[in-house]
């Protein structure tokens, strides 16, 4: 059996220009899925219990920019 032999796909001037800079044209850093999601684990919801009361609430971190528009561009709020 013989391996047949692929050419590689032609690269868009846009996707040269992110893998030379790291940046996408928003400015952010190019991430990896997994890279992405380690970003993405770092917005966390705290419970937070008054001191001597039963009362307590849910509270999120501030997301980044970046978490920001990754969760609109998924259609979802954190």
């Amino acid at each position: 059996m013989r391996a047949s032999i692929v050419a590689p796909a032609p690269r868009s001037e846009a996707a040269a220009q992110k893998d030379q800079s790291k940046r996408t044209a928003e400015g952010h850093p190019v991430h990896s899925l997994r890279t992405l999601l380690l970003d993405l684990g770092t917005l966390a919801k705290n419970v937070i219990r008054l001191k001597g009361t039963e009362t307590e609430f849910c509270q999120l971190t501030e997301p980044t920019d970046l978490q920001r528009e990754v969760f609109q561009r998924l259609g979802l709020r954190p």
